[in-house]
């Protein structure tokens, strides 16, 4: 949800410091160089999973005259399935507008997916090579088991609809980019037919989170490691927010590792196939899943209520999208929705792409997952929640979940492992004899369990640090505070300002849902903290059919 607009107040007022501080604002992005004397390697497939029996095309431009190709999967270990070496490169021209309309590279290598590889995330490698240099690059396709196989008894569905929104090749996402008259605006309208952006697919061990290993300390200038590293290295500031590398996989090696039978899919998949889900005992969507269309919420509300359970270990359920040039684009115009979005206003308002808890849309994240967007939204980035415990303190220990957890009343899941965060899901709620309930002031079945809560928040403070400039600021306050309550009085900032993350239980239709609404719940897997583990493996268990 970041918007990253914020200005600095307080004494650091001066054009050099402004300058100086402002690097981790500036709308840089991964792209294409568009000189031939750069040696650059690029590639991205038509779609984002395959299955067996089916080709990967490759659309790649390179400036070297050869290339190297590897594919493997990215699972528990790696394993190197294709290899080929000294590929022809060819170097083709890219629109500027590549963000908004795609690259129309042509194919440069095709393989066919043999019927025994494993489902999984396969990352694609790319070496380009120029005498003494050797540039590596990075793609990745997801391979789901075949129609006349076995199910398993889980699909993880990767949060391809966030990937893209967040994805900034080419100049453009759906926070910042080169769109609009002046060329500096994010943009409503984005491709999936360019590359992913430096750091979605890969990442070297010990890249920073969003949520740092250790609280702010008091009085000192806040920091974003995350994004100083990126800028250091080259990598993309969105790196921590979506992609592969920072979420999915984390959680698809653990799974394996623990002996789980996982099938893959994405949630493009979802809004192509309404019954996909309909193979499984149980969906796990993991990470950060901020943005979602309307079909694909179709199909696991009538998954769930036909009977069948989903684990979401992921947090931010925020933005209606919607699909189109066959899933090729997607559309999103978040805070402009009311002024740009053209369904705004007609019999179709509730496909308005803004946030779902709000008018026009009025479709609460609560009917689907059991919390609601607005009601987060930050905790332990910055200074938003920056000193708070890192975990979830738990008010139900006897529900199910959290058996042989060793978890008791007031205790604090997940803090040493630092889970909470960068975005959580709230809901509105009342304390009755020291146990919280859903209010259902927010559209909330007040059927809901509430197992645990933590403290969020949509304003990062103002200390007055100087030379400090707040990345979050207050600007998230103010849109919330409209959307909402309709207005942006001191009592509704104040209100808009405080939010809450959610562990959720609820029994929905025949089915039911788990939900621990935090982005780096992947982090209690694999930081190994044992209770995280626990928790996660009960609700498989009992989800998977095993209870």
């Amino acid at each position: 949800m970041i918007d990253a607009k914020a200005e600095g107040k307080g004494p650091a007022t001066t054009p050099r410091t402004r300058m100086r501080a402002r690097h981790i604002l500036d709308n840089y992005y991964i792209g294409p160089s568009r000189i031939s004397e750069v040696l650059e390697i690029w590639a991205y497939t038509d779609r984002f999973t395959y299955y067996p029996g089916e080709t990967v095309g490759l659309h790649v431009s390179t400036t070297a005259e050869l290339w190297d190709l590897e594919v493997g999967r990215d699972g528990a270990a790696y394993e190197m399935v294709l290899e080929v070496a000294n590929l022809p490169g060819r170097h083709h021209d890219t629109p500027l507008d590549c963000s908004v309309e795609g690259c129309g590279w042509p194919v440069a290598y095709e393989f066919n997916i043999p019927q025994d590889w494993t489902p999984g995330g396969y990352l694609i490698t790319l070496r380009a090579r120029r005498g003494e240099d050797v540039l590596e690059e990075h793609h990745l396709v997801l391979v789901r088991r075949g129609a006349d196989q076995p199910s398993a008894p889980y699909v993880l569905v990767c949060a391809t609809g966030t990937w893209v929104a967040y994805n900034c090749w080419g100049g453009s996402n759906a926070y910042e980019g080169i769109t609009g008259p002046d060329s500096n605006e994010f943009s409503p309208v984005l491709s999936t037919q360019r590359p992913w952006t430096r750091g979605f697919c890969r990442l070297p061990e010990g890249a920073p989170r969003a949520v740092p290993e250790t609280p702010q300390e008091p009085g000192d200038m806040v920091r974003y490691p995350y994004m100083e590293w990126a800028y250091a290295y080259g990598y993309s500031k969105k790196y921590a927010s979506a992609g592969w590398a920072s979420y999915e996989r984390h959680f698809a090696r653990w799974a394996e590792a623990q002996g789980f039978d996982f099938d893959f899919a994405t949630q493009h998949d979802l809004e192509r196939d309404s019954d996909l889900l309909k193979r499984y005992a149980c969906a796990v969507f993991v990470g950060h899943d901020e943005y979602w269309s309307s079909p694909m919420r179709d199909a696991v509300d009538s998954f769930v209520e036909s009977g069948g359970r989903v684990a979401r270990f992921a947090g931010n359920f925020l933005w209606q999208i919607r699909l189109e040039n066959e899933g090729r684009t997607q559309v999103c115009y978040k805070y402009n929705a009311d002024e740009r979005d053209p369904l705004y206003g007609t019999e179709s308002a509730h496909l308005v792409t803004g946030p779902w808890d709000a008018a026009p849309v009025n479709r609460p994240g609560a009917s689907t997952f059991a919390v609601n967007g607005l009601k987060g939204v930050y905790a332990g980035l910055g200074r938003c929640a920056g000193q708070g415990s890192g975990g979830f303190t738990v008010y139900r220990p006897r529900h199910w979940a959290f058996e042989g957890a060793h978890i008791g009343y007031g205790d604090v899941l997940g803090s040493r492992s630092r889970i909470l965060g960068y975005e959580v899901d709230g809901l509105d709620h009342v304390i009755e004899d020291g146990l919280p309930f859903p209010s259902g002031t927010d559209g909330a079945d007040t059927s809901i369990e509430i197992l645990a809560l933590c403290p969020a928040s949509n304003t990062e403070p103002d200390f007055g640090v100087w030379g400090e400039i707040r990345y979050i600021g207050g600007e998230d306050t103010g849109f919330k505070a409209q959307s909402l309550f309709g207005d942006t009085s001191a009592e509704s900032l104040e209100r808009a300002e405080r939010g809450n993350g959610v562990i959720a239980s609820w029994k929905k239709g025949a089915g039911e849902v788990f939900t621990a609404a935090t982005c780096e719940w992947v982090m209690g897997l694999v930081r190994r903290d044992w209770q995280v583990e626990q928790v996660t493996r009960t609700v498989l268990i009992r989800f998977g059919g095993n209870a």
